[in-house]
């Protein structure tokens, strides 16, 4: 099953660090969100991922494009007079990664709708580039499975700063409504 990754947005909120890269590659503890997010799947053994980019879409490519010369050994010996490369050592994941350019502005079912090709008509699992939590995949799925619906939704509680969900006595999703000044 894959993982859609959704790391398009401008990450307005957090412009200190947007204004440079992408939210789903500002790092918490050495490592990129979008890292932290993969190795939680990869854990619960989902190694397929697309990325939905846009925004500075270049640095989540250049990221990836690095990441096997970031996490392994290597010897660079200029000294025949060319590049000869040894790899010592290599600490990937089996991680199989594409990235898509969703578009700049592209509202979130736009993302989903231009990576389409890439899922095919198979099940999948969406989550949020900053969406790192410590929800338990595999438990989660199961419920999805048993329940017999088109989609599951998770939801941390946190302070409100957006959308409220109201989810039913059986955990359905009923509505969803914009934040006002009575909720906290």
């Amino acid at each position: 099953m894959k993982v859609v990754i959704l790391a398009g947005g401008a990450g307005t909120r957090i412009a200190e660090e947007s204004q440079y890269k992408p939210k789903p590659m500002i790092e918490i503890g050495g490592k990129t969100m979008l890292w932290h997010i993969m190795k939680e799947y990869s854990y619960y053994g989902f190694h397929e991922f697309i990325i939905c980019a846009g925004y500075k879409q270049h640095i989540i490519k250049e990221w990836f494009a690095d990441y096997f010369l970031n996490n392994s050994d290597i010897t660079f010996d200029y000294t025949k007079g060319k590049n000869e490369m040894t790899i010592h050592n290599c600490h990937l994941d089996l991680w199989k990664v594409t990235v898509v350019d969703t578009g700049l502005n592209t509202m979130t079912g736009g993302r989903i709708k231009r990576v389409q090709k890439y899922i095919g008509d198979e099940r999948f699992m969406l989550t949020y580039g900053d969406g790192v939590c410590d929800v338990d995949i595999g438990k989660l799925l199961a419920f999805h499975k048993s329940h017999g619906k088109i989609a599951t939704l998770t939801a941390v509680l946190q302070e409100q700063q957006k959308g409220i969900l109201n989810i039913g006595g059986d955990n359905a999703v009923k509505s969803f409504r914009e934040k006002n000044l009575a909720d906290s």
